[in-house]
């Protein structure tokens, strides 16, 4: 059977390293050895500290040049090896950001197809948010955060005067890696991987997602719409329960709106996860109501009588006035999704958002029709829990308050597969 490598291409912060490892893991699922090989590990083992200083990437630093080229030797001297003793597929996990890099590649590895993968990414959120965690690296132990911050950012400077976007590569593809898209390509169809390749840079691909809605607010209570309430005393007592039950629960990331009843609903859980990361987007804030915002829902059907009126007739496609639909929230939601799975970069994350939220959320991962996503159950005592890759499809409701019934129809896998 014929062999491949995969060289990854693109700056620091487009997802390289993320999608090279569901590149192996998708390809080991289904039976064929695939393996990372990763210029910065190479770097560290043979150069520790010295390549950590930005000029050691300056593309006149005669010494780092050299340094580099040595390092992009050994690694292509290793996959090569690897496969030739029975592997299969070898990632080279590297910028490969200059065409001279690549031509470089193509000249050397000639046993086996190379297919070049470049990652995009223009979210300017997405690179600020990557940037800043590349400044927490271990190689930056030595460095106050703004220290690292810079140095990292001028390596980043360097990288950008030799990058040059694939073109005239034999076989390629580039990705955008925020939506999970091939953007142009040129198909390497004599590889029997590259089908199974391209699924799994094209699927969704989430290993722990955990999808809560804030504690009760005293909105809740009066039956009013929108705002900015904050929760009740059982609320609370909700979020402390909610703390509890996540607290042996591995979480790198907890995603918020911008409203207080989101942030207060999360604290307990960040409490019990020092180390998690935290971010409030504004593309989770619950729908807004516009001329209705604040309003009791009593008022509005006594002084607006058109509004409960559309709403009824088409819930999914009635926008409030001066306000949004459930059509129109679906796009920001989707955004926001993409961010907080390209940010969590495959490691468990909790999205803590509102009902219509959750509501959008939840048909993104199920085949729902659009008159029905405004009436999906989104109880405040209990929270959704997916896993969806290429493999496996799970979406199960568990109970985080005592007492809670588990929803058992959801937790059934073939249901979804």
């Amino acid at each position: 059977m014929k062999k491949l490598y995969v060289a990854m291409v693109g700056l620091p912060g487009r997802g390289k390293s993320t999608l090279a490892r569901r590149i192996r893991d998708g390809l080991n699922s289904e039976g064929i050895s695939a393996k990372i090989f990763n210029n910065g590990d190479v770097r560290r083992q043979l150069l520790g500290d010295a390549s950590t200083e930005p000029d050691f990437y300056n593309p006149d630093n005669s010494f780092g040049r050299e340094a580099r080229e040595l390092i992009c030797r050994r690694n292509l001297e290793n996959a090569r090896d690897w496969l030739a003793y029975g592997g299969e597929v070898a990632i080279l996990d590297a910028t490969n950001a200059s065409a001279e890099r690549r031509r470089y590649l193509e000249e050397n590895l000639t046993d086996h197809p190379l297919l070049f993968i470049e990652c995009v990414n223009e979210d300017p959120l997405l690179l600020n948010a990557c940037i800043r965690r590349k400044a927490d690296l271990p190689e930056y132990a030595n460095y106050t955060k703004n220290e690292a911050l810079a140095s990292f950012m001028k390596r980043i400077g360097y990288y950008e005067t030799i990058y040059e976007p694939l073109s005239s590569e034999k076989y390629w593809m580039c990705v955008d890696t925020t939506a999970n898209r091939v953007l142009a390509e040129q198909p390497c169809e004599v590889s029997p991987y590259y089908a199974a390749i391209r699924e799994i840079v094209v699927s969704m691909w989430i290993n722990n997602l955990y999808l809560a809605r804030h504690g009760q607010t005293e909105f809740n209570v009066q039956g009013r719409i929108g705002g900015d309430p904050p929760l009740t005393a059982k609320g609370r007592a909700q979020a402390q329960a909610l703390g509890r039950h996540m607290a042996n629960i591995p979480l790198e990331w907890v995603f918020t709106s911008t409203r207080m009843r989101s942030h207060e609903t999360a604290a307990p859980v960040l409490e019990s996860h020092p180390r998690a990361h935290s971010m409030a987007l504004r593309e989770f804030d619950e729908i807004w109501a516009g001329d209705c915002e604040n309003m009791l829902y009593s008022e509005i059907r006594e002084k607006m009588p058109e509004v409960s009126a559309g709403r009824n007739a088409n819930k999914y496609s009635y926008m409030y006035p001066n306000g949004e639909s459930y059509a129109i929230l679906q796009e920001r939601v989707r955004r926001g999704l993409r961010r907080a799975l390209f940010l969590s970069g495959d490691t468990p994350l909790l999205i803590l958002g509102h009902q219509a939220i959750n509501r959008v959320l939840i048909s993104l991962f199920l085949r729902q029709r659009t008159e029905d996503v405004p009436y999906i159950h989104i109880p405040q005592n209990q929270y959704f829990h997916i896993q969806l890759t290429p493999t496996r499809k799970l979406f199960e409701r568990v109970p985080y308050e005592p007492g809670g019934v588990q929803d058992t129809a959801l937790r059934d896998p073939k249901v979804y597969s």
